[in-house]
């Protein structure tokens, strides 16, 4: 058992093990997957089937190696259980060093070096951008790339595009647009380039909501249908953005539009740009936070609310209409629950005021802006002292949380991945789980079912 941590705080043990104790109370479904290799992405793809008591769902994720074995981009197929179906004793009776049944590997592709971020192409899930150590974004189309095993000296697998634009490695900022084939990218060369892969992509297209198997051929134009000395087709920019003066850390799209866009960096600024404007900042917010910005988010409900996570431990949520005051940025809001750098904020897709955000403290926390100010917060779900707005903590994973992603197609779930090998020495842990609907729906819905159910209960003790 490690050593209690600082001021009496319970150790990574003891704080997994009060944890795992309450997993019955406060999930409704959780899938505990030990990793061999930790990865530092992780995203859901396509829906494949839809069944009465789960879905079947594609799940992108990466193997970062010692050099061993190669790196590789993962497809693998998970079983997503519909919520209320899974029993409470169930859930939390996994074994923490085994994989989980409801995680296959699908499909190895060799990648040329570590995979840092995955993105997925939001009108075709089955389009795949990559980063890794190099100033290349590498395209993928998943299904129609062959199955590879990784052994030591095996070649890598040839990417459907290269995009080329970056004069310095780019190795996390990345997105995909969700109104058009659009990807955007940030680097180590302070710059933001985007580009068009709208011509090399075929008119199959298969319709991302459809819930048949994407079995229906290559999507990514090919050059070549089996020659492998042939090298991958490039693409050059379409725009090349110029504003920040030190590493860009991540970028996202507005929502609605291919020519808006937003990057954070390690000069702590919040830039937006407009395509159309010209290469130079539309809006530029000086000191976002105090200290580097990690990770940014547009939110699809609401276009006017971005959130940045930074490595002053803080989420701040900022309002395009009024960005700046006294020259410095000017968030509506601070959300500071987290005791380390954060890493990743994602806006929920079911409700527009929730958002996550993850961090080097191994908390994933779950908000909700709109309980920022009110007096009466949710019964029992507000501890003693806890940050305003925080009403969920995923403390599952025992060191940082890199990555996490919600899941569009099944409603308040989220797969979360975690890097352990500060605190277990290697590997990794992906979970896949989804808070009891009575924590997030309204207190008088829930209350009333309560209700129902302790008449329920009374009904059949006075049977007895």
């Amino acid at each position: 058992m490690r050593d209690r941590g600082k001021a009496g705080q319970p150790s990574v043990d003891e704080r997994y093990t009060q944890w795992k104790s309450l997993v019955p109370v406060l999930y409704d479904w959780l899938a505990n997957h030990n990793l061999v290799w930790p990865s530092l992405s992780c995203r859901w793809g396509p829906q494949l089937e839809q069944a009465t008591y789960k879905n079947r769902q594609r799940l992108y994720l990466s193997e970062q190696t010692d050099g061993s074995v190669p790196n590789t981009l993962v497809i693998a197929n998970c079983e997503v259980v519909k919520p209320r179906v899974a029993a409470a004793e169930h859930i939390s009776q996994f074994n923490e060093e085994a994989r989980s049944p409801f995680v296959k590997k699908y499909k190895t592709i060799i990648h040329p070096g570590e995979v840092n971020r995955i993105r997925e192409l939001p009108q075709n899930s089955k389009i795949v951008a990559t980063h890794t150590d190099s100033p290349d974004v590498l395209i993928w189309d998943v299904e129609a790339q062959p199955n590879r095993h990784a052994v030591l000296g095996a070649g890598d697998s040839r990417p459907d595009l290269i995009l080329t634009g970056h004069q310095d490695n780019a190795e996390f900022a990345l997105a995909m647009c969700p109104t058009e084939p659009h990807v955007l990218s940030g680097g180590k060369d302070k710059l933001v380039v985007l580009w068009s892969i709208q011509d090399h992509i075929s008119n199959a297209v298969v319709d991302p909501s459809s819930t048949k198997s994407p079995s229906g051929g290559s999507i990514v134009k090919q050059t070549s249908k089996s020659d492998k000395s042939v090298e991958s087709p490039t693409i050059g920019p379409r725009g090349t953005f110029q504003g920040h003066e030190d590493t860009v850390e991540d970028v996202q799209f507005c929502p609605s539009s291919a020519q808006i866009f937003c990057s954070v960096g390690d000069d702590s600024c919040l830039i937006l740009w407009d395509a159309r404007a010209g290469n130079s900042p539309s809006m530029k917010v000086e000191k976002a936070h105090n200290a580097d910005l990690h990770c940014v988010d547009w939110n699809p409900h609401d276009e006017n609310l971005i959130l940045t996570g930074s490595a002053d431990n803080s989420v701040r949520m900022f309002d395009r209409r009024n960005l700046i005051s006294g020259g410095i940025g000017a968030p509506v809001h601070k959300f500071e629950g987290h005791k380390a750098a954060v890493l990743c904020v994602q806006w929920s897709p079911d409700k527009s005021s929730v958002f996550g955000s993850s961090a080097e403290d191994g908390f994933l926390n779950v908000w909700d802006y709109e309980k920022v100010g009110k007096k009466k917060d949710r019964v029992g779900t507000r501890m003693p002292n806890s940050p305003p707005g925080l009403f969920f903590q995923h403390a599952g994973h025992r060191d940082k949380v890199v990555d996490f992603h919600w899941n569009a197609s099944d409603p308040w779930t989220i797969v979360s991945v975690s890097d352990d090998c500060e605190s277990t020495g290697g590997g990794g842990t992906l979970q896949i789980w989804r808070m009891s609907d009575l924590i997030y729906r309204p207190e008088e819905e829930v209350l009333a079912e309560l209700e129902k159910f302790k008449s329920h209960i009374l009904t059949c003790s006075s049977k007895s």
